[in-house]
């Protein structure tokens, strides 16, 4: 089978190392979303390919297993790929969500839970931080992170890793990560 253009480019910025990597870059709806984006606070790096990349970049400065980098590759492949067919009405409608589309579409690929449920929650660490920082709600950001907490359960760890490579990228405030290390003290913290 011959390889696209767009496979091809794709290749050459992402690198992709597992069979289930070349897979979902093959995926026409996996491609549209890899370009979409424009600089914008918190990705001043635009399309999302580039802030993949750069997540990438995090990833391989974390000392741990083959296999912990090896999921977070993938959690990290298809976790913004998405965003272009987030819903952004108001009241929000969370079912549309691009955590949600992206754990829909990996799940055509495998069916290891891990990997599903950070995919979809992804974000949760961060508007849960949102809800108490930024709107006043404390109760409500506690049980925000109480509920992420609860489904992650032992997943706890490889979520923090996830989420400390995604935040530090772009422009993204730091914050949110420094909260999540002083509320969910069981996590071992990293340092890049």
């Amino acid at each position: 089978m011959n390889k696209t253009s767009i496979e091809s480019e794709i290749e050459i910025k992402l690198q992709p190392e597992s069979d289930l990597e070349f897979r979902m870059i093959a995926e026409p709806e996996f491609q549209n979303g890899l370009f979409w984006g424009k600089p914008r606070f918190g990705h001043p790096e635009g399309q999302v390919i580039n802030h993949i990349f750069e997540v990438l970049e995090n990833v391989d400065k974390l000392n741990t297993t083959p296999e912990i980098r090896q999921k977070l590759r993938i959690i990290t492949y298809v976790h913004d790929t998405f965003k272009h067919l987030e819903h952004k009405g108001t009241p929000r409608d969370w079912s549309r969500h691009h955590g949600v589309y992206a754990r829909k579409f990996l799940q055509r690929f495998t069916q290891d839970s891990t990997l599903l449920k950070i995919t979809e929650f992804h974000d949760e660490a961060y508007y849960s931080w949102r809800l108490g920082a930024l709107y006043r709600y404390p109760e409500k950001s506690r049980k925000r992170l109480n509920k992420l907490i609860q489904v992650m359960g032992e997943d706890i760890q490889l979520f923090y890793l996830f989420f400390k490579c995604d935040t530090k990228t772009g422009d993204k405030i730091q914050t949110p990560v420094r909260w999540f290390e002083e509320m969910v003290p069981s996590i071992e913290r990293i340092y890049f």
